[in-house]
């Protein structure tokens, strides 16, 4: 019992285990008042019970256990006249319920717990029907000396007590039911009888050997053999059991140990909870949980668990990953709209899931119109995998109905195989997607096998592409020049800007390992109009007359993505007035492959420039394969001749057929008026020929290298000396 400074103690602290006591005094008082027989308040009667309340709180955590406690509140119960049928059931359903939740903190575990709360609940019923017991044997003793007729009312009142205990044992609402040592079913309770199809013969009178099921856990009837050998108390499980029609009946099992008044094993009392239906909740939640909604297939979850399990076998385990994207799925969900691209993949999932039947193998969809292939096993073999593939390219090559349509479905195959404990799963899903896209890039609607080299390349590509925006910010790019030489005195015509990247780790990059990364993102605008500011801004700062009293030009690309942008002369007009340089400065390079087959849309920006006087060359002329009669219709002042023209002019003697070659795009130059740039010249002898051919400029190693702005400045200081 708590002293009043101990209880004041606890009062103090919030929530304390002696405010959680008061509650639970206080639910049980509200159960049991309305039936029981007393002279005092409800008030009252609840502080009557709140020391019976810290006597169960006690013996629930007392080490070693021990339920005598919970008989003494039994007998308790009865001295304050608790007597009533109801008010036991309803003791012990509080017990049941609120016992645990209220006094059960600490560091025991919540199943010990439980388990010491049905054996507490089991006491206090013992000591209660112990002291009705008593309580009627005085009663019988008292009416046996005054009268005959007192004998009447003490039989009926003994009959009371058993109608009282077959209450408790009958109206529990979990299933109870009572066993001898050597297993046979000697008494069950409405419930337990419900759980097993409601007819009493199937379950009273069998043996619990009989209940043997295949799922149930390994140390079952280990436990059990303990417990009836009196090496145990009690023991709970989850465990299965079979109903007459053949269905499964799942519970929480708790079986505890009856003794007699010597300690002697006598009686087995089993508790049971019908979990089933929790049970069939809780697997169809982890089905839903690993498997596509749509295609029912495995989903991204289970794959990866399928696949983390192979590759941390351990045991020679091999695997197999073939990655699956469509060819053109888009196009189908744009065309039919997405309720058909569903169906469509519902039918590629039932394909797929066809190729990959033998043990080992399974087929996952891991989101949109992407599917993976897995076979695993000691003897899988890259041929086995490329198998694999095949057979699922076989399965999507037969035409699909779609709305009356038959639709042709292709797809591209990355092939990643190896041994566990090689690499992680992240990585080998990258790698197939990495591989996938080669497949892709290959024409598609076939299979190509990972290959490390390549993955090295994307993967670097990949960490270029997400560096960029962030290397524009922190100024890494920076430009290089390379002089324009006039092919008929050898001056400085102008210089061409070649934009390069000073990477951290890799170095300086060329413009040929960023610039498609920045056209795919879309960066190359920002990019390029700082390359224009940059170039603009120097020839601003090398401006200087020449002998025919122009200024020095500068050339700057243009890519296709900024041919397309709404705002490119907007931009170009900006930076022009914004440095004070005039527009004839400024030559804008656009490659041929860029104009091919262009529409006026496309072309009406470049001949706003060229209206100012901006200079429009034709970048790689000869590698575009366009129509030579479409110059005319090109607002372009200069052709840039490929160096694969002039290669052939470095041996000695020139190619005879690239000479005329060289000598007919002059001469139709020419006659378009328009000047002629060579790039890529090398040798004096290069040079030579080309002037002689009647080429107006050139650029190449054999003038300089491109470098720095001051060089391009001295080159032009030496031109005017």
């Amino acid at each position: 019992m708590s002293t009043p400074a101990q209880v004041s103690g606890s009062a103090a602290e919030p929530d304390g285990l002696e405010d959680r006591l008061q509650r639970f005094a206080t639910i049980w008082s509200r159960a049991i008042f309305p039936v029981t027989a007393t002279s005092m308040t409800r008030t009252e009667f609840e502080q009557h019970l709140l020391p019976l309340a810290r006597r169960l709180s006690a013996a629930l955590h007392a080490q070693p256990f021990d339920a005598a406690p919970a008989h003494a509140v039994g007998t308790a119960l009865v001295a304050a006249h608790c007597t009533d049928p109801d008010a036991l059931s309803r003791t012990l359903g509080v017990v049941d319920s609120y016992l645990v939740l209220y006094c059960g903190a600490g560091d025991m575990p919540a199943d010990d717990l439980r388990a010491r709360c049905a054996r507490l609940q089991h006491a206090l019923a013992a000591g209660f029907a112990r002291a009705l017991r008593e309580r009627t044997l005085v009663e019988q003793e008292a009416i046996a000396r005054s009268a005959l007729s007192a004998r009447a009312f003490a039989e009926q009142a003994l009959h009371a007590t058993e109608a009282r205990f077959r209450a408790v044992f009958q109206e529990a609402a979990i299933g109870i039911g009572i066993a001898d040592l050597d297993g046979n079913v000697l008494d069950v309770n409405e419930a337990l009888t419900r759980m097993f199809g409601g007819l009493e013969h199937l379950v009273r009178g069998r043996n619990v050997t009989e209940w043997v099921h295949p799922e149930d856990a390994p140390h079952v009837w280990k436990l059990y053999g303990e417990l009836v050998r009196g090496e145990r108390d009690h023991f709970r499980v989850e465990k299965p059991f079979y109903r007459s029609d053949g269905t499964a009946l799942w519970t929480n099992l708790t079986v505890s140990l009856l003794r007699d008044a010597e300690g002697r094993p006598q009686y087995q009392l089993a508790l049971m909870e019908d979990t089933t239906e929790r049970r069939l909740l809780n697997l169809r939640l982890r089905y839903e949980a690993t498997h596509d909604a749509l295609t029912g297939l495995p989903n991204r979850s289970l794959f990866f668990e399928r696949l983390d399990k192979a590759l941390n076998a351990g045991d020679g385990t091999r695997f197999g990953l073939c990655y699956l994207d469509l060819d053109g799925f888009k196009a189908i969900n744009d065309s039919l709209g997405h309720a058909a691209g569903d169906r469509l993949l519902v039918e590629v999932a039932d394909r797929l899931e066809s190729c990959a039947t033998a043990p080992g193998e399974m087929v996952a969809r891991l989101g949109g119109d992407e599917f993976v292939a897995l076979t695993t096993g000691p003897d899988v073999s890259p041929q086995d995998t490329e198998e694999l593939a095949g057979r699922i390219l076989n399965a999507l090559s037969t035409p699909i109905g779609l709305d009356g349509r038959e639709i042709t479905v292709r797809g591209s195959i990355g092939i990643v195989e190896g041994c566990a404990g090689e690499r992680g799963s992240a990585d080998v899903l990258r790698s197939a997607d990495i591989t996938m896209y080669r497949a892709k890039s290959a024409g598609g609607n076939r299979y190509e096998r990972a290959d490390a080299e390549a993955d090295a390349r994307a993967i670097t590509r990949h960490g270029l592409t997400t560096a960029l925006p962030a290397a524009l910010d922190r100024g890494e790019f920076f430009i290089e020049y390379q002089p324009l030489v006039h092919l008929g005195d050898g001056t400085v015509h102008g210089a061409e800007a070649l934009v390069r990247w000073c990477h951290p780790q890799h170095g300086v990059l060329g413009p040929d390992r960023f610039i498609p990364l920045a056209e795919h993102t879309g960066l190359i605008v920002p990019l390029g109009r700082w390359v224009l500011e940059e170039a603009v801004r120097q020839a601003r700062y090398w401006e200087h007359p020449h002998a025919d009293g122009g200024p020095l030009r500068i050339n700057v690309n243009l890519s296709p993505t900024q041919l397309h942008h709404p705002g490119l002369v907007t931009d170009i007009v900006d930076v022009l007035e914004r440095s004070g340089l005039a527009p004839g400065a400024l030559c804008l390079e656009v490659t041929e492959s860029a104009l091919i087959g262009a529409d006026e849309d496309l072309l009406k920006p470049l001949r706003q420039l060229a209206e100012m006087g901006v200079d429009i060359a034709l970048d790689d002329f000869g590698t575009g394969y366009s129509n030579l009669a479409n110059l005319r219709r090109l607002p372009v002042s200069v052709l840039k001749l490929d160096r694969s023209f002039t290669r052939g002019m470095q041996q000695h003697p020139a190619d005879p057929v690239d000479l005329k070659i060289v000598e007919g795009i002059v001469s139709l130059a020419h006659s378009l008026e328009l000047a002629v740039t060579v790039e890529g010249v090398e040798t004096a002898a290069q040079a030579d020929q080309l002037r002689a051919l009647g080429c107006d400029t050139a650029q190449g190693w054999y003038y300089a290298r491109p470098g720095a702005p001051d060089r391009i400045h001295r080159l032009v200081l030496a031109d005017a000396v």
